[in-house]
């Protein structure tokens, strides 16, 4: 890397690598930290993910472990208790606090996650619309409590079909804040993100994209099974066991948790329940990376990088240097 290329690098508010689950993101940025680092130009890393924020709740987000963080430093991860709620604009606050103490330091941030709302969040700023209304709120998850949340998203997809095509069925969180905005407003929530237009970032945005889908599935199943072998079923039920958590809340609601807690609810143990966790949350998390992929692939900015190539990380450093 010549002077000029470090200096350039300097002068960049950002690098971001965002990806679907599974795509090797965190290897990755570990890897591209190191080369930096390497030629005098030190690396933090930014989580750009919503479930990493939660603390207790390790083996299912494959929260970076202490050896991968003793690579790099990183933040945004163990901010909250999982009986609590974080925002995408709670993110962005957090985020560009974090960033600017890493530039303070001499550092580059690296933003690295799958969560593209955050993203979003980050380089569009932030949707002016309408504030929570606490009865309505109220009203909808009484609704919902009667008939079911799948059913609450055919009646989203009724008023505002855009965000519901978006939004997986079971997701309570979004459904109820669409809802929400949509009584209160008479205006589905999709017209208040379309009159913000869309910019390109500041920064250079890289895309980790499997040319072959079913690559990323195969990594899909065995992270899921390497989740499983590490104690994912006893993480969760160490997680109900406090009293104080259910299957409604966001940090519950995380691709895993939620499989095994209704895995659990069922009565099953053992290989029966290993069975069927890895085939529900396999499934879950497939659904999750297509939805991912689909936010990437909106994004005519992004610069691809094939995260099922034999060399992602020299095709990564060529376009950053």
């Amino acid at each position: 890397m010549s002077a000029a290329g470090l200096d350039g690098l300097r002068a960049l508010p950002w690098i971001a690598l965002a990806g679907p689950t599974a795509s090797g993101k965190t290897a990755l940025a570990l890897d591209l930290a190191e080369h930096l680092a390497a030629r005098g130009l030190p690396a933090e890393i930014v989580s750009v993910d919503s479930a990493l924020v939660y603390r207790g709740m390790d083996i299912g987000t494959a929260k970076p472990t202490a050896q991968e963080r003793a690579r790099a430093p990183h933040h945004l991860l163990d901010l909250i208790a999982p009986t609590q709620a974080y925002s995408a604009a709670q993110f962005v606050a957090d985020a560009q606090a974090a960033m600017a103490r890493i530039r303070e330091r001499g550092a580059l941030p690296l933003l690295v996650g799958g969560t593209m709302l955050y993203f979003k969040a980050l380089i569009d700023g932030l949707d002016d619309m309408p504030p929570s209304v606490p009865p309505l709120r109220a009203d909808i998850e009484a609704q919902a409590a009667e008939q079911g949340w799948a059913f609450m998203h055919g009646e989203l997809a009724k008023v505002d079909p855009v965000t519901a095509a978006r939004l997986a069925p079971l997701d309570a969180q979004r459904i109820s804040r669409a809802l929400e905005v949509y009584r209160a407003s008479g205006r589905p929530i999709s017209s208040f993100h379309r009159e913000k237009k869309a910019k390109a970032p500041e920064g250079p945005f890289f895309s980790l994209e499997p040319e072959n889908r079913s690559w990323l599935h195969e990594r899909i199943n065995l992270r899921f099974e390497q989740m499983l072998q590490a104690g994912l079923v006893a993480e969760v039920e160490a997680l109900r066991a406090r009293g104080d958590l259910n299957i409604e809340l966001p940090s519950m609601r995380c691709v895993g948790y939620r499989q095994v807690w209704e895995a659990l609810d069922a009565g099953l143990s053992g290989a029966p329940l290993r069975r069927q966790v890895l085939e529900t949350g396999s499934a879950a998390t497939r659904q999750l990376a297509k939805r991912q992929l689909t936010w990437l692939r909106s994004m005519p900015w992004r610069i691809s990088i094939a995260c099922d190539a034999a060399q992602p990380l020299q095709a990564l450093i060529s376009r950053v240097a």
